[in-house]
């Protein structure tokens, strides 16, 4: 973090601190990096500095934006790239709205409104406001699923209750799961980024209250521990048997339904390097669908774990989308649940029956749904084989879990 951070006591520590920050807004650092944090803490000091100095502090942010559109004879519709929506530049014009660490960002980089500018104080009753718009979150779904019942103080407290929710994700704030862009999101269609939050939220925080006794140790899952987990495929309860199994092994699995408009069958979270999250939704409530998500999820954390990405949500509807982590992990996980060369060679590739399917299950030990769901994949056709994919044999195991 930068040495720059100090508390600011005269005209030339805010200089320094005002030009470190003009540093730091050009690079865009990521919220939750050492630089982003940095950021905050010295947009903070800057703020405290200026409550109780008599300096002759130079235009407001508001009159700054407003100089740099005279300048530039720009319209408020022209802000809407940098602030969000039309209503979003109208209220911070008139000064109804903070100014967020986002907004500043992009005015700096976009605008080139000075950093020092935009970051002193609009109010002296109020900080920058790095606040989230809460009412964007699937407030009603969420209160359905009693997810927020233990916060409700009463019947009008919901946004508190939500905040008090979000709490359970310390020591990881909101805003890195919110705002992080180090994940990757594999949809054919766009997710909402706030539905998206609460799950993942509701998620870590279900894996933090009843963390797995041992810690993960990386490279403990390879491709045989895989395979030997599909295994467990042939009992009636195998998908809860590999659910216990690798929570033995130190990896929290999380089954929670999805959310509206996120589409997931699953997520890898590997935020934790000693505590791996692998969360499915049983969309579909499918023994085929749960042992390929299973897998690819598995696939992230043995491929992926300590790489930039630490967050996979996937919708496994569609393909890989040129993406080289998810193709890495589609690769993985069809050749732990039926080896390449044995599928090349396989009488059920070609003939798409019943019986060779039921063959090929047999000789490698899983259960048909797994030879069917990949019939049916390959061959594009989800009306065939409908009966061995093994429909509503899912969910049922994991009922009162959720």
């Amino acid at each position: 973090m930068t040495n720059i951070i100090k508390i600011i006591k005269t005209q030339a520590d805010l200089d320094k601190a005002l030009l470190e920050i003009g540093k730091l807004l050009a690079i865009d650092p990521e919220p939750d990096s050492k630089e982003g944090e940095a950021l905050k803490i010295l947009a903070l000091l800057v703020e405290d500095f200026e409550k109780g100095a008599s300096l002759q502090l130079k235009p407001d942010p508001i009159d700054a934006i407003l100089f740099r559109m005279e300048q530039q004879k720009l319209s408020q519709r022209d802000l809407v790239p940098f602030i969000g929506s039309r209503s979003k530049v109208s209220e911070v014009l008139s000064r109804k709205r903070q100014l967020t660490l986002s907004m500043i960002r992009a005015l700096h980089n976009g605008l080139g409104i000075p950093a020092d500018s935009l970051i002193r104080e609009q109010d002296p009753t109020q900080s920058i406001d790095y606040s989230i718009e809460w009412e964007r979150f699937p407030i009603k779904e969420m209160d359905s699923r009693g997810w927020l019942k233990p916060y409700l103080r009463s019947s009008k407290d919901s946004i508190e209750a939500l905040k008090r929710f979000f709490d359970e994700l310390k020591p990881i704030p909101l805003v890195q799961v919110l705002y992080r862009s180090s994940n990757h999101t594999r949809s054919a269609r766009k997710m909402d980024q706030y539905a998206l939050t609460a799950w993942t939220a509701r998620v870590i925080a279900r894996a933090a209250a009843d963390p797995p006794k041992n810690a993960y140790e990386p490279g403990r899952i390879d491709k045989d521990f895989m395979a030997a987990v599909v295994r467990l495929s042939v009992f009636d309860d195998g998908p809860a048997l590999a659910c216990r199994y690798l929570r033995e092994q130190g990896v929290s699995v999380v089954i929670e339904k999805h959310l509206p408009n996120t589409y997931l069958d699953g997520s890898a979270i590997l935020m934790s390097r000693e505590r791996p999250i692998i969360a499915l939704t049983l969309r579909y409530n499918r023994l085929d669908n749960f042992w390929f998500s299973l897998m690819h999820e598995l696939a992230h954390l043995q491929l992926h774990l300590g790489s930039e990405i630490d967050q996979f949500y996937d919708d496994l509807d569609v393909d890989y989308q040129g993406n080289l982590r998810e193709n890495e992990a589609d690769v993985l996980a069809s050749d732990v649940l039926i080896p390449e060369e044995v599928w090349k060679k396989s009488p059920a590739r070609r003939l798409k029956m019943p019986d060779a399917a039921i063959s090929l299950a047999k000789n490698l030990g899983i259960h048909p749904a797994i030879v069917a769901g990949r019939i049916r994949h390959e061959a594009k056709d989800f009306r065939i084989l409908n009966n061995l994919v093994g429909h509503n044999q899912v969910r049922y195991l994991f009922e009162g879990k959720t």
